[in-house]
């Protein structure tokens, strides 16, 4: 016997029929757990954070929904809103299986805090809550892929604040639809709802997905452009346009078949 007082923790460990046994001893007395590291992609939302963790054999999809979505431990990080909705960042992590949902969860709010962290003056000039900054942040991931468009839609979306226009996103629509299948309809653009931007003015109540660090630069740093719209020319980048006019030329140019309402952003 060594005397050792054994503590093992929760989790998987690489062991071999080879190793003496004091040599196993260290290994689970020193918690040398395998680490799995997971990938969360920019512009996910809870669900299918959640979906990926389960996935990964890292944390049950209710479970983790619970936590991030219980309002008081939202309150403990000092964020607004009911969720950690734009608020889990996405990166990659190294997680441990048998890891605490809530530790999990903490480890993505504090990447979170920890990239903002760089854009604190500018957060504050900006003269937007944290809030209203992730929201459109989120808008912006959902839109568009390219990095380099990233700051125009920005400025398409705080141009359109400007002057008291809607936003008229479809990935805010998408966002309030439970269990949409895919399909937007005319009738979904008209539905009334907190997220659809076709009918609220404004932005959405809060984000709708966890955007990265570009998206959040974008906001901040938008573009100076005078745009007021953009359609998707179907290869993921948009063609931009200042009057309905033009836009409505671009729309009968790259939507042929009718896949968007005319006056409609992207």
């Amino acid at each position: 016997m060594t005397g050792r007082r054994l503590s093992v923790k929760a989790g998987e460990y690489r062991l071999s029929s080879r190793m003496a046994p004091l040599e196993v001893l260290d290994i689970l007395s020193r918690g040398k757990i395998i680490p799995h590291y997971v990938t969360i992609p920019e512009g996910f939302t809870l669900t299918q954070i959640a979906e990926v963790l389960e996935k990964n054999g890292l944390a049950e999809r209710a479970k983790f929904l619970a936590v991030a979505t219980d309002p008081d431990i939202v309150k403990t990080y000092g964020l607004p809103g009911r969720t950690l909705e734009g608020y889990l960042y996405p990166d990659t992590y190294r997680f441990s299986p048998g890891q605490q949902t809530v530790s999990i969860v903490e480890a993505m709010v504090k990447r979170f805090f920890y990239v903002i962290g760089s854009f604190e003056e500018r957060i504050i000039a900006s003269g937007m809550t944290l809030n209203q900054i992730i929201t459109l942040a989120s808008l912006i991931e959902k839109e568009t892929g390219k990095a380099e468009e990233r700051d125009v839609i920005a400025s398409v979306f705080l141009n359109r604040l400007k002057k008291g226009m809607r936003l008229e996103s479809d990935p805010t629509v998408i966002y309030g639809i439970a269990g949409f299948d895919g399909n937007l309809t005319k009738e979904d653009l008209a539905r009334p709802s907190p997220y659809n931007t076709y009918v609220i003015q404004g932005l959405p109540p809060a984000p709708i997905a966890s955007p990265g660090k570009e998206a959040i630069r974008a906001v901040l740093f938008p573009a100076q452009t005078d745009y007021l719209y953009f359609v998707s020319k179907n290869d993921g980048s948009h063609h931009f346009s200042k009057t309905l006019t033009e836009h409505n030329r671009a729309v009968n140019t790259y939507q042929r078949k009718g896949a968007s309402k005319s006056g409609e952003i992207s």
